[in-house]
C-alpha cells in the first residue's frame, strides 16, 4: 500500500471513462456514489466487474471507489473493469501476469465506425432499385 492510502486506475471502453480508487475495506463497490447492483442490473455485467479481484484473489479486501462518465451501460462496464485492474496493478506488481492473462489490462480499443458518404450509417446502404 502506497503512503497516500490507496489506489488508482484510470479505465476507458468505446466513449465512457471510469476512475477507479481502491481503499483496504470489505469489498463495496460503489458507482458515482451507489452500489454497483444499482447501477449495473444485468448478471455478465456483475459478472466483469469482479472478475479481476477474482482473477487476483482480492475479492473482499478492497473497497472500489468508482466514478465513471459517457457511453452507455456496456461501454461503462468495460471502462471499470480496465480501471479496477489497473488500480489493482497499482497496488501490487504481482498481479500483472494473471490480469494480463485474463486479458483485463489490454484497452480495448473497439469504437464506432464513422457514417460515410452517401450510406445511411457506417456500412447500411440505401436500397437498390432497378426502375
Amino acid at each position: 500500500m502506497k503512503k497516500k492510502g490507496y489506489s488508482h486506475g484510470t479505465g476507458k471502453r468505446k466513449e465512457a471513462v471510469a476512475q477507479v480508487r481502491l481503499v483496504p475495506g470489505k469489498g463495496a463497490i460503489m458507482v458515482n456514489g451507489t452500489p454497483y447492483e444499482e447501477c449495473f442490473t444485468r448478471i455478465a455485467h456483475r459478472q466483469m466487474i469482479m472478475k479481476p479481484m477474482e482473477v487476483t484473489e482480492t475479492a473482499g479486501r478492497y473497497d472500489a471507489i468508482i466514478k465513471v462518465a459517457g457511453g452507455g451501460t456496456a461501454g461503462q462496464c468495460g471502462a471499470i473493469v480496465h480501471g479496477i485492474a489497473r488500480a489493482l496493478l497499482d497496488e501490487n506488481e504481482k498481479y500483472k501476469l494473471p490480469l494480463r492473462q485474463d486479458g483485463l489490462l489490454t484497452r480495448d480499443s473497439r469504437a464506432k465506425e464513422r457514417k460515410k458518404p452517401g450510406l445511411r450509417r457506417a456500412r447500411k446502404a440505401p436500397q437498390y432499385t432497378k426502375r
